[in-house]
């Protein structure tokens, strides 16, 4: 029935694999390892995660692009976002992102943060074979709290130099405040007192 590629297929022990499209939306740059090959989707789902700490940089993966993976009904949301990290080589703690789901309804856009053991697979079976109505999206992992243990101590130092400049901004900003406040304070009681006399 699906036209899009996003065919599944059954397996022998009542478990069924198929493919899903994760679209990502990262706002911010991510670190990466800088080798000569990315690994191949096999690597990715053998390997461990790499603590490298050598050739690394940072940078912005461009927005929306689209990756369709294979995955097996077994496979959890949390599982999806290390595959994901680990076939763009980034290095950050999977915890900095989450997994989404876009749905679609009435011309309206919803989405929702799925729980780390939720099966994607599962959930776009549910859905059908029309890939519009639902789709994945991994963002950044906006809890409304930080998770400082998340941050590597270069990135908690870069937060810190952040801050200390924005005070400075914001303290200059009272200060030409009331500095301006103080001039016509003062021109006006000069002028005030200039008209008694």
């Amino acid at each position: 029935m699906v036209q899009n590629g996003l065919i599944m297929k059954m397996a022998d022990d009542d478990t069924y694999t198929g493919f899903i499209k994760v679209h990502l939306k990262l706002q911010r740059p991510v670190t990466i390892v800088s080798s000569s090959r990315p690994p191949s989707i096999y690597d990715t789902l053998k390997a461990a995660p790499s603590k490298t700490k050598d050739k690394q940089t940072s940078l912005y993966l461009p927005l929306d692009a689209v990756k369709q993976l294979h995955i097996s009904s077994v496979t959890t949301a949390s599982e999806v976002i290390r595959g994901l990290l680990q076939k763009f080589q980034v290095v950050d703690d999977p915890q900095k992102f989450a997994l989404f789901k876009k749905l679609q309804r009435d011309e309206q856009v919803l989405f929702q943060k799925l729980s780390l053991t939720e099966h994607p697979l599962y959930l776009r079976l549910l859905a059908g074979p029309e890939a519009d109505v639902l789709s994945f999206v991994l963002k950044e992992n906006e809890t409304g709290e930080v998770q400082w243990e998340a941050f590597t101590v270069p990135e908690l130092q870069n937060f810190l130099l952040i801050l200390e400049k924005e005070e400075r901004e914001k303290l200059q900003q009272v200060h030409n405040k009331y500095a301006a406040f103080r001039q016509h304070l003062q021109e006006a009681l000069t002028e005030a007192t200039g008209k008694r006399v």
